[in-house]
């Protein structure tokens, strides 16, 4: 079966980040077509512009810690989304994206066809 090369442009400006990562995963996973089957990839690619104009709470942003652990001892790393978006931009948006993709193999297929611009 072939799919259909589509691609979507969403314009971040304004909108909140769950809300637009909702949107963005869904289109990522074929579910805005009419033709959508769980066990086939879909072919859409996904552009999102003005991250860095995307409305998040003051209080969401002092509180939302991401942590990393490298397996080490002193290896615990906290790191703020405000930290997160002053070094990386859209960094916060791609990881709820995909946090909201199912876990499986199609999803690291699918985020490379997540375009992220500032």
């Amino acid at each position: 079966m072939t799919t259909k090369k589509t691609t979507y442009e969403i314009d971040a400006a304004g909108k909140s980040l769950g809300r637009v990562a909702a949107q963005a995963a869904k289109m990522l996973m074929g579910k805005t077509s009419a033709d959508y089957t769980p066990n086939i990839r879909s072919d859409v690619k996904v552009t999102i512009t003005n991250v860095s104009k995307i409305t998040i709470r003051e209080k969401k942003i002092v509180q939302t810690k991401f942590t990393r652990y490298s397996g080490y001892p002193g290896g615990l790393k906290i790191e703020s989304l405000e930290q997160m978006n002053k070094r990386k931009p859209g960094e916060s948006l791609r990881r709820a994206i995909e946090r909201m993709m199912p876990r499986n193999t199609f999803r690291t297929e699918r985020m490379k066809n997540l375009t992220i611009n500032a």
